[in-house]
């Protein structure tokens, strides 16, 4: 399986040194677990001499540039006899130093970038990156075991200071805190003391079988992202294919106000903050000494706190550390945690989104309705409170009485706030918004911005036909624009829709908090006793939908794109199942539910059919089943049975529409075939990549078929066949891939589906078309 040489890391590139290496056989690709002149490379192979000295040491020579040794083992104390000791590569990709009692030296306690099953990373020992695909010399990245107080945590850091991803600490079962997809890859052994981690080999049963397989795994620390990586391959196996998954998040430098995320490798901004290039942010609105009024703070969950922090006070009383921030000019952030008070002065740095960070940053920005009052002398506020006092007194019953006749006819409900003046780019916070938050939540069960309709109306010019941009399910879609040229999509509940104020309310409630660059926004609604409207982030783009089925902008779809919209996809249902505050089942993902920005990174919406679980429910049963034609699970179609895995039905539908450029259920050839059917029986001859548009299919024909394989897996009938959407991200991001058979999808023809899955018109009499529509409500057998 191993083999000890000199080794070129990629003999075709122009980097032709030469390393003593320890090279993994069982692969076609040139993977390398071990070096020793990491940082002093041989011109060639020739002159080179690798011996036992006379110390015992093993070392290198290379006799045309120097007598001093490039490479040695290093033992100190008393001198080994060169005759009595060999170096010895075991079969597990060990090199020892050995007299065949005592082990001298070996390369598990010396480990450079990759970690071997079998071998004892011991707290303080590192995995450092290289620099390069071919450059075998230490880089920036590096994985350190951390232990403290009886507890252990991998720890990733970038030159060897900056700690940017923590595992969270290790339980005795081997499982990590925050890292379950290192937790799942790999069996861990660790000590009561915590002092050392040893992972070995897993034996997997094979779907659908009594059948298990022994699975070949190392740890390494990638280059390029910065993450852990898990290098995978079945033993035995004829294929000498390998999976390469990433199993931490990895590092996006990112300069001032700027976060990186990892699944993009890009950097964005802080809520209140504009780019000023790709990864420097500036603020929107500067902040001004002033009055508390001219702040508030939004909470922002789920980031790295930034670096230089200040500890203010030892005290842990979130409001005090608030107004501490509020009333210190220079202060620009605060947070709250076991140690004390912490803020922030100036820019903030060193700031990422990381999933496993459960503290909480508190931004500070300018309030868009500063409180425009005045000094006043003391004479002339007490003179303000006694007239004030006087008429409250006289009008008191007057103001009750009006009050009582304004509940009582809608007419005269409270307006609102004024759509047309808001500025959405300020952002706005439950707990310190001013007048604006007292308004909007006095009369709602939402922590959101509610707006008169007259200002509604009046930003989409009287809903005019101009500023429509389309219909679904729900209603009307339109455009709108406010008074500081910023435009937004206002979604109008139609009369006649099926759906109502109950799928209305569930959208705000599923939507409100939720925060991931993959789902569209939801900025506030409109409720007025004849109108429900939300107000969304305007998509310039609009929907999938109508890239992929719509001929003349099939072209602008190029592979790379496409790939981005699946993989971007991928990562926001990740996060409604497993990441958000609330695991969601959308339940009415397709083409049309997927909006595109400026940059056609695509956005999931429209989640007034979604569903929360709370706790550990997994599955739900319901006599009213939604969704819409071809995308929706056979389990929930037939029994009313939804889950995570109806989602990841409807995803593998969408992955095949995506990378075909044709719809599931508008697919129609002389076998009556549906476009599932038609990808099967293409799979399972072996000409998959003609699945593939034509439009993209030359420069896709490489890697076509693992994302047609992840879209096959995802629409199997069975549920428990369908793989989790962590698995699906797994597999997206994997750099080669060996993966699981499909089975033949459900609903693979068209008859199939006209006989399981029926709805019949209001005179009961079989409907024959199928449209993209939400189905708001079918009674499964």
């Amino acid at each position: 399986m191993f083999e000890l040489g000199f080794i070129q890391p990629n003999p075709t590139s122009q980097n032709g040194f030469y390393y003593l290496s320890i090279r993994y056989t069982e692969s076609d690709k040139n993977i390398i677990v071990w070096t020793a002149n990491r940082e002093k490379p041989l011109a060639n192979s020739f002159g080179v001499k690798l011996e036992i000295a006379s110390n015992g040491n093993l070392e290198l020579y290379d006799i045309h540039t120097s007598i001093n040794s490039l490479w040695s083992t290093s033992l100190t104390g008393s001198p080994v006899s060169p005759e009595m000791v060999a170096a010895v590569l075991g079969d597990d990709g060990n090199l020892i130093l050995t007299d065949g009692d005592t082990i001298f030296w070996q390369s598990f306690d010396n480990p450079t970038n990759t970690w071997l099953p079998g071998a004892i990373i011991r707290s303080g020992q590192q995995l450092v990156s290289w620099k390069s695909d071919d450059n075998p010399a230490p880089g920036p990245f590096s994985a350190e075991l951390v232990s403290e107080d009886g507890a252990s945590q991998i720890v990733l850091k970038w030159d060897g200071s900056t700690e940017y991803w923590q595992s969270g600490h290790v339980d005795s079962y081997g499982q990590f805190k925050f890292a379950p997809l290192l937790s799942k890859s790999f069996s861990f052994e660790v000590p009561e003391n915590r002092s050392y981690l040893r992972f070995f080999n897993m034996i997997v049963a094979l779907n659908g079988s009594d059948v298990s397989m022994h699975v070949f795994s190392m740890l390494v620390m990638d280059h390029r992202f910065g993450a852990l990586k898990q290098i995978m391959s079945r033993w035995g196996s004829s294929s000498r294919s390998l999976v390469s998954t990433l199993v931490t998040e990895g590092f996006v430098p990112c300069g001032a106000n700027g976060y990186g995320i990892s699944s993009s490798s890009s950097c964005a901004c802080l809520q209140g903050f504009l780019k000023l290039d790709d990864s420097t942010c500036s603020r929107k609105s500067p902040l001004e000494c002033g009055s508390k009024n001219s702040y508030y703070f939004v909470e922002i969950s789920e980031m790295k706190l930034p670096d230089e922090a200040i500890l203010f006070a030892t005290q842990k009383e979130e409001e005090e550390c608030e107004l501490a921030c509020r009333e210190r000019c220079s202060c620009t952030a605060y947070a709250v945690n076991q140690s004390g008070c912490f803020i922030w002065e100036g820019d903030l740095f060193g700031l990422r989104k990381q999933i496993s960070n459960q503290q909480k940053l508190h931004l500070k920005l300018a309030n868009p309705y500063p409180s425009k009052a005045k000094g006043k002398t003391k004479a002339l506020e007490v003179i303000i409170a006694v007239v004030v006092t006087v008429i409250v007194l006289v009008s008191g019953a007057s103001l009750g009485f009006f009050y009582n006749r304004r509940t009582k006819h809608k007419e005269n409900k409270e307006p609102g706030v004024d759509l047309l003046s808001f500025d959405f780019n300020h952002g706005f916070n439950s707990t310190d918004y001013g007048s604006v938050s007292r308004t909007t939540r006095s009369n709602t069960e939402f922590d959101l911005p509610m707006f008169s309709y007259a200002s509604v109306s009046a930003a989409t010019n009287n809903f005019s036909p101009q500023n429509k941009l389309g219909e679904g399910g729900f209603g009307p879609v339109y455009k709108g624009t406010l008074l500081n040229g910023q435009e937004i999509a206002l979604k109008r509940l139609s009369q006649k829709s099926g759906q109502g104020f109950e799928e209305f309310r569930n959208e705000i409630l599923s939507i409100a908090k939720l925060q991931h660059v993959n789902l569209v926004r939801l900025l506030g609604c409109c409720i007025d006793p004849n109108e429900s409207i939300l107000i969304y982030e305007y998509m310039s783009n609009k929907s999938l939908d109508f890239f992929i089925f719509g001929s003349e902008k099939q072209d602008t779809l190029d592979w790379e794109t496409r790939v981005r919209i699946v993989e971007g996809i991928a990562q926001g249902i990740l996060y409604l199942h497993e990441y958000s505050r609330v695991h969601i089942v959308h339940r009415d993902l397709k083409a049309s539910n997927i909006l595109l920005d400026d940059e056609m990174n695509p956005k999931i919406s429209d989640f007034g059919m979604a569903r929360i679980f709370g706790g550990t429910d997994s599955r739900a049963h319901t006599n009213k089943v939604v969704g819409t034609f071809g995308y929706i699970a056979p389990e929930y179609a037939l029994e009313g049975i939804f889950s995570t895995k109806s989602d990841v039905y409807s995803f593998g539908v969408l992955v095949l529409e995506i990378i075909s450029g044709r719809k599931n259920t508008g697919f129609y050839k002389t076998d009556s075939l549906s476009l599932l059917g038609h990808a099967w029986n293409l799979w399972i001859s072996d000409r998959g990549v003609e699945l593939v548009d034509d439009k993209v299919r030359s420069p896709a024909a490489l890697t076509a078929l693992r994302y047609i394989n992840v879209g096959l897996l995802c629409v199997q009938e069975n549920p428990n066949d369908r793989p989790t959407m962590s698995s699906v991200v797994s597999m997206l991001s994997s750099e080669i891939a060996a993966l699981p058979p499909p089975k033949k999808p459900a609903f693979s023809t068209e008859s199939l589906i006209s006989s399981k899955f029926s709805v019949k018109n209001s005179a009961g009499k079989p409907d024959p078309s199928i449209n993209g529509l939400t189905v708001s409500v079918i009674e499964p057998r």
